[in-house]
């Protein structure tokens, strides 16, 4: 038989085993899921060696080319993710690919625990989770990853980011994830750190039903002390009945194109009065907060279509809500050199609600593979909190009140035709998805109390509403809508027997549009101290605002509206290349033309500053290359070198305020931002042994040009943050993985059909800006434009790159049982300090330090009237790690967002019909 018939048969196998491969079951304890699909075997009559050779038997006696294989749907795919050579075989994909990546199954996620993707993907070497969905591959931020959905781009939700928040994809609706750390030519050019993709749960081969519930809380917040306020009637489902909704005056002002500042007094006040929703704004306290609950269904069946046809729907549904309380220590400095000027103590609890589902429809018909996804992902915050913060500039203590509801929402919908002509594969992939951002009736309140013993009301805490003192009342309306559209073609055929050529073409249209409006209420100084003590839904009654009359402003005239757009063109060929069944090439030039823009929207007659515009026209050859040599005893080489991009995200591109939720904090965009360049090489070296068994060891390098960082500095006794352009940066470091399983067969006994289990990494890593005495910088002024400043004003030449962690590191071990589910697993993360933010203005950089953490996870599968269930337990924390956020200098230390996390338990059963 001849070379190339061997090559297509290995090929046509790999396709069978990757897509749609198999995907596990997080309920079935390490077997099939019951919508795994079985791999196509070869001919026997194409050569009798062609069956020695797939089963992966080679000179060191492995035997695992059957290994469960995870589903992975990623562009040109199948020409990246199993390397087609005789000797080593379609076996593990992170060994079989061409280029460096990671791994995990859903049986993987299952012995996480993690309740959301986000969690689990930090257990992965050289990756860690910020804390807010955004996930950091070594160090580099979220504007150096890209995340995909079955290799298709997503719109993200979150102002902050360009990427999709991962939190928000439950495990159970993720057959894998795969992380790939160096840079391939048929991905997008924006490609600092690595990628991430998610591929969603495989067709069914058999009906299926199953139905889980759970039941969780934390040591800081379940049965303890709680904020909470009522919002409306569907508020524990996500949902509003309809309360939040624009009222009538204030959509009647939204819809015409008049500032506020030129209608009437009367019309001012209307739609004052209409701004005040009692049941939105008044919080109360309860003495036992409720556990949190979820619960959730899957389903999927499949049947025949016609001779050689099969089409399968698969159904997701889960909802849950959690409440988790958070007692922060927020300061702010006096000088630089860390004298407190603000202490405050802000009590928020947090009700998070997170509803999905899932609908996909896959048809097989012959060789060719059809699916269409659609996913619904609805997930609410709803925020109140309350802070006590003393001045020790002016001696004031004051209360603060914030409560909001942040709902964010993204609908996808995805169509990926798959398709074989002999040896020509043909990727067709199109789709389109919304994201949503909503926060309607953000109120914050502000009370003052003067400890002035002159002050008749010196002793209570009152609020006049004119900000002579920092007293204030105001609410903001946010909206951000962005939608994505995408299509892509990717062709791959073995133009000879040692080389198959891939090449391709992907579009992507990005859209966002951002509002926020903010209106502050204003009296004269006459306002009598005795109202002022009222408490705030009863401060701004209807009669309050009238007989005061009470003034309304919006601070957000200037900027309300952003419109931003990404629009991306690029062409890609590559080829790997197989000179000898021992070496292959994955070599590739990636094309892409990109053209960004935002700016200010004219919604109003006579709206000046609208020059905070942005247009960013580049395009660019992206070289990519990496080489793998297979020693033939387990060992192999990989070295890689690209080049890759860095754009702005929207939200630093747009000078428009926006408070994080999460972290409390304000930030604004810089329109004069550029686009960073990255250059990126990697060494690596891979030992297999005992079959599924590994030892890596890797270096790598990356120079950055105009990178983008974030500075900090306080206004009014806030933190605000802004973005700027460092001149250039290095990154270094190096990683190491050891997966061990054993199994303990001989033993006999109780330990006849388990398996023990071991898996650590480390990732070193080290970056340095590179900050020069005449660089600059760029920053922005409303009515002047782009203004060029010394980057020393910003950055210290030397300083980490923002989220780089120089230590991370993750030990799994435990035992498993092979013909039962039943499983106890250790999980142990570590990573060191960090900085969030430069300082700016001399002072020091805000770093975050997010230590060690202790988990524990198992499972156990029973039987119930002969229903299989699954009963899991996860705690989490165990050591009661806080979260420790701060500036430094000597022995001076102010708290930037500091709390107790304590520890966290939950109980889960699902059961299967």
């Amino acid at each position: 038989m001849s070379t190339a018939k061997k090559l297509a048969g290995l090929f046509l196998l790999s396709s069978a085993l990757t897509f749609p491969g198999y995907a596990m079951a997080q309920g079935t304890g390490g077997q099939p899921a019951t919508g795994a699909q079985n791999p196509t075997s070869p001919d026997p009559e194409d050569d009798d060696n062609l069956a020695e050779e797939v089963t992966g038997i080679d000179e060191t006696g492995q035997d695992d080319a059957f290994e469960d294989q995870p589903e992975v749907s990623i562009p040109g795919g199948e020409g990246t993710i199993i390397t087609v050579t005789g000797r080593r075989g379609p076996r593990d994909i992170t060994r079989s690919s061409s280029q460096v990546v990671n791994i995990l199954s859903a049986e993987q996620i299952a012995r996480t625990g993690e309740g959301d993707i986000a969690g689990a993907l930090s257990r992965v070497t050289g990756l860690s989770d910020n804390g807010d969905g955004r996930v950091f591959v070594r160090g580099l931020g979220d504007r150096y990853s890209l995340a995909l959905l079955n290799g298709l781009p997503l719109p993200s939700p979150e102002p902050l980011s360009r990427v999709v928040p991962l939190d928000i994809f439950p495990t159970s609706i993720v057959a894998s994830s795969l992380v790939q750390k160096t840079y391939s030519a048929n991905f997008t050019g924006e490609f600092g750190g690595g990628l991430i993709n998610l591929t969603t749960v495989a067709v069914p081969d058999e009906s299926f039903l199953e139905i889980g519930v759970g039941i969780s809380g934390d040591t800081e917040t379940t049965f303890d002390n709680a904020l909470l306020y009522y919002g409306s009637d569907f508020d524990w489902f996500g949902f509003d009945t309809g309360r939040r909704d624009a009222p009538p005056a204030l959509q009647a002002f939204f819809d015409q194109d008049q500032q506020l500042s030129n209608l009437t007094q009367e019309q001012r006040q209307s739609i004052a009065k209409d701004l005040i929703s009692p049941n939105l704004l008044l919080i109360q306290q309860t003495d036992t907060a409720r556990p949190n609950l979820s619960g959730g269904i899957n389903a999927g069946t499949s049947f025949e279509v016609g001779s050689d046809g099969r089409l399968g729907i698969i159904a997701t549904a889960n909802l849950s809500n959690s409440l988790r309380n958070r007692d922060i220590t927020a300061q702010t400095p006096d000088s630089a050199d860390l004298n407190i000027r603000t202490d405050a103590r802000e009590f928020t609890t947090d009700n998070q609600i997170n509803a999905n589902a899932l609908l996909g429809f896959g048809l097989e018909l012959g060789d060719q593979q059809f699916r269409l996804t659609n996913l619904f992902i609805r997930d609410v915050l709803k925020q109140a909190q309350l802070s006590f913060v003393e001045d020790l500039q002016n001696g004031d203590s004051e209360v603060q009140q914030f409560t909001a509801w942040f709902e964010r929402q993204l609908i996808d919908s995805q169509l990926v035709a798959e398709l074989e002509f002999g040896q020509l594969d043909v990727d067709i992939r199109a789709g389109f998805a919304q994201s949503d951002r909503e926060s309607p009736y953000e109120y914050t309140f502000e009370y003052v109390r003067t400890n002035n013993e002159n002050d008749p009301f010196g002793d209570l805490f009152v609020n006049p509403l004119n900000r002579i003192r920092g007293d204030l009342a105001s609410v903001a309306f946010s909206d951000l809508t962005e939608k994505v559209y995408y299509g892509g073609i990717d062709v791959s055929y073995p133009v000879i027997d040692e080389v198959t050529l891939t090449v391709g073409y992907a579009y992507t249209d990005t859209d966002r549009r951002s509002e926020r409006r903010e209106f502050i209420f204003d009296s004269d100084s006459n306002f009598p101290q005795g109202v002022a003590l009222l408490r705030p839904d009863l401060l701004l009654g209807d009669a309050v605002i009238e007989f005061y009359d009470i003034n309304l402003f919006e601070t957000t005239q200037t900027f309300p509206v952003f419109d931003a757009e990404l629009t991306t063109h690029g062409a890609y060929a590559k080829a790997i290349i197989n000179p000898t069944l021992n070496l292959t090439m994955d070599v590739g030039v990636r094309y892409e033309d990109g053209s960004q823009t935002a700016s200010p929207v004219q919604i109003f007659e006579n709206q000046a500053n609208l020059g905070a515009v942005t247009s960013l026209n580049n395009d660019y050859f992206l070289p990519a290359a990496t080489i793998t040599y297979d020693f033939d005893n387990g060992l192999q080489v990989r070295a890689s070198a690209s080049k890759t991009i860095a754009r702005p995200q929207f939200r630093e591109l747009i000078f428009q305020p926006y408070i994080d939720p999460v972290g409390t904090r304000q930030f604004l965009g810089n329109p004069a931002l550029q686009d960073g360049e990255l250059i990126n090489a990697e060494v690596r070296a891979e030992y297999y042994f005992d079959g599924s068994n590994r030892v890596s060891l890797a270096g790598f390098y990356k120079d950055i040009d105009n990178p983008i960082e974030p500075y900090s500095s306080f206004s009014d006794n806030a933190q605000i943050t802004q973005f700027a352009n460092a001149p250039a940066a290095q990154l270094y470091g190096a990683e190491v993985e050891f997966l061990y399983n054993y199994s303990t067969m001989d033993w006999g006994g109780f330990w006849e059909s388990k398996n023990l289990f071991f898996l650590a990494n480390y990732t070193y890593t080290n970056s340095e800006l590179q900050v020069n005495a005449d660089d600059q910088t760029f920053t922005f002024t409303p009515g002047v434009g782009a203004v060029a400043q010394p980057a020393a004003n910003f950055f210290f030449d030397g300083a980490p790159l923002t989220g780089q962690s120089d230590h991370l590191a993750n030990v799994q071990f435990g035992i498993e049982d092979e013909d039962k589910l039943q499983q106890l697993t250790v999980l142990m993360s570590y990573a060191s300090e960090r900085v969030t933010s430069r300082g700016a203005g001399g002072l020091p950089d805000i770093v975050e330090d997010p230590g060690f953490r202790l988990d524990l996870v198992a499972r156990q599968g029973i039987e119930l009237f002969n229903v299989p269930l699954e009963l899991k337990f996860t705690a989490r924390n165990i050591t009661g790690r806080d979260q420790f956020e701060y500036q430094e200098v000597g022995d001076n230390r102010i708290e930037i967002n500091s709390y107790q996390v304590g520890q966290s338990y939950s109980l889960s059963v699902s059961a299967e019909f």
